[in-house]
């Protein structure tokens, strides 16, 4: 008889926290836009004002004080998360001319229900599905990955089993 070791709560969860580093050219430069603003406006905007909190004394009852060192944390945090962001970031490829199957980056043209409806395949950071724009872990965007035209897929949601076409990977 072989004694099991517990796993850890932490190893547990592992596979539903793993974390999705695709994201678009265009993503990526908006985060750089944003890092750039944070670093050279709002940080050092950020450490004058506590600067100037920290000049009218008492600090156990200065409110300002307060609010200026916790929004100099929240951007401090947000520093550190786009750079994390950026640095682990997979760029999607959006290739110009069609692919043979849908892949993430994939545009793809539907036909669902007597009606067509295109869907860009994105990592989930910048899923969207009101524009289109469907993660590659959502239900339907795992079922099309790999696919091809002419081929249907069907998707179970919860209103029951939802068949679609694929007519055009763009």
């Amino acid at each position: 008889m072989r004694m099991q070791i517990p796993k850890r709560r932490s190893q547990s969860l592992k596979i539903l926290e793993e974390k999705d580093n695709f994201l678009t050219a265009d993503k990526v430069e908006r985060l750089k836009k944003d890092l750039e603003d944070l670093e050279k406006r709002q940080h050092p905007q950020a450490v004058e004002d506590l600067s100037v909190a920290l000049q009218k004394g008492d600090l156990s009852e200065n409110a300002e004080y307060t609010e200026s060192k916790a929004r100099l944390a929240r951007i401090d945090g947000r520093i550190f998360s786009i750079k994390e962001r950026i640095k682990n970031a997979v760029i999607i490829e959006q290739d110009a001319g069609s692919s043979t199957e849908v892949r993430i980056g994939s545009t793809v043209l539907l036909s669902v229900n007597g009606t067509q409806r295109e869907y860009q395949i994105l990592g989930t950071q910048e899923s969207d599905p009101s524009r289109g724009r469907i993660s590659y872990r959502s239900p339907l965007g795992a079922a099309l990955l790999g696919h091809a035209v002419g081929e249907s897929i069907d998707v179970q949601t919860e209103n029951g089993i939802i068949s679609y076409g694929i007519i055009e990977i763009k």
